[in-house]
């Protein structure tokens, strides 16, 4: 049996329109090789061999303060495209989708000159970064 130890089993983000999450995450998940994995009134998943992403709908009595990456907590998820192309082929889709691309003014090395990916945020406002092996 092969050893997962240390390996990410899932990750659970809670959301604040499970709708407008699925209508985001459901189109660039299968993108990156991930499928449905699991589908329920409040939640929605999508699995990549032995790892898999959960989005709850957060209750409302919790909504009153958004999410944002600079407090305490998740800064950003971060994934691998198969190359340069891939990247840029999914800016262009977040483009026609009208989701802003961050630092537009160093993309698409906005992670350094030998880091070619694409940033931009999810409905929450959670920061999502593709990149490309060079």
């Amino acid at each position: 049996m092969k050893r997962k130890k240390g390996l990410i089993h899932h990750i659970e983000l809670y959301v604040s329109d499970l709708k407008k999450t699925i209508d985001f995450w459901g189109w660039l998940l299968p993108e990156l090789g991930y499928f449905e994995y699991q589908n329920w009134d409040k939640g929605r998943s999508w699995k990549l061999r032995d790892s898999y992403i959960v989005f709850v709908q957060a209750d409302k009595k919790f909504l009153d303060v958004p999410f944002h990456r600079c407090r305490v907590g998740l800064n950003h998820l971060a994934f691998h495209a198969d190359s340069m192309d891939q990247v840029d082929h999914l800016t262009s889709e977040l483009k026609k989708r009208g989701v802003t691309i961050l630092y537009t003014d160093r993309h698409p090395y906005a992670g350094g000159p030998k880091h070619y990916a694409v940033y931009f945020e999810d409905p929450d406002r959670i920061k999502v970064e593709i990149v490309a092996p060079l």
